[in-house]
């Protein structure tokens, strides 16, 4: 069976695409012997129009701002993703405005080049930030790994309130912005998250 992680990730993902398709619903069958609908009032039962059955809705989301990250951009906001795409499209469609932070800012002739990763058109971009490394501790296809180790270190620190707020503190509230996180990660630590050269 489903982990309850995985039956909200479908349900997040589906409010994203019904917000980025102006859509007043989206439908699913993943809820289903769960407890999810008790537990979540905004996941309604509803009876399918083509058939009897039964099966579930989730409005939509539709952010005021959406926040992305991608491997590169244009400087007018043609975005290009590649590797597992998430919901990120959808995310920005879905949002009044949307920041996409970049490891880099390639010229216009780069991205025409291979429009085929622009997943997210600079008509709909409010800003871009180069800011590499910003998804850390995730990863981005081509330029560094998933970082395990955060999130290993990070299951046991959130049993604990405490743990919680010292992690903050070391990590995000005492630091002076985001040169100071990189050089706190350090450079082995950051060398041994580049993905080794294909054979």
């Amino acid at each position: 069976p489903l982990e309850v992680e995985e039956y909200s990730h479908f349900g997040m993902v589906a409010r994203y695409t019904a917000g980025a398709m102006h859509l007043p619903f989206f439908p699913l069958r993943s809820y289903f012997e769960t407890d999810l609908p008790v537990a979540n009032p905004l996941i309604r039962p509803i009876h399918s129009p083509y058939g009897d059955e039964t099966i579930y809705a989730v409005p939509p989301l539709r952010p005021d701002v959406s926040i992305v990250h991608a491997q590169r951009a244009s400087a007018s906001g043609d975005t290009q993703v590649w590797g597992l795409l998430g919901c990120q499209k959808e995310a920005a469609f879905a949002a009044e405005r949307v920041i996409v932070v970049v490891e880099e800012v390639v010229p216009d002739e780069v991205i025409r080049a291979d429009p085929n990763r622009t997943i997210i058109p600079g008509l709909i971009v409010d800003a871009v930030v180069v800011e590499p490394w910003g998804a850390h501790p995730s990863y981005v296809q081509g330029a560094y790994d998933r970082d395990n180790r955060f999130y290993l270190d990070w299951d046991p620190i959130t049993r604990s309130e405490e743990a919680t707020q010292a992690w903050l503190r070391e990590w995000v509230y005492d630091l002076d912005g985001r040169a100071a996180y990189m050089d706190k990660l350090g450079p082995d630590r950051q060398a041994s998250l580049r993905p080794s050269a294909a054979a």
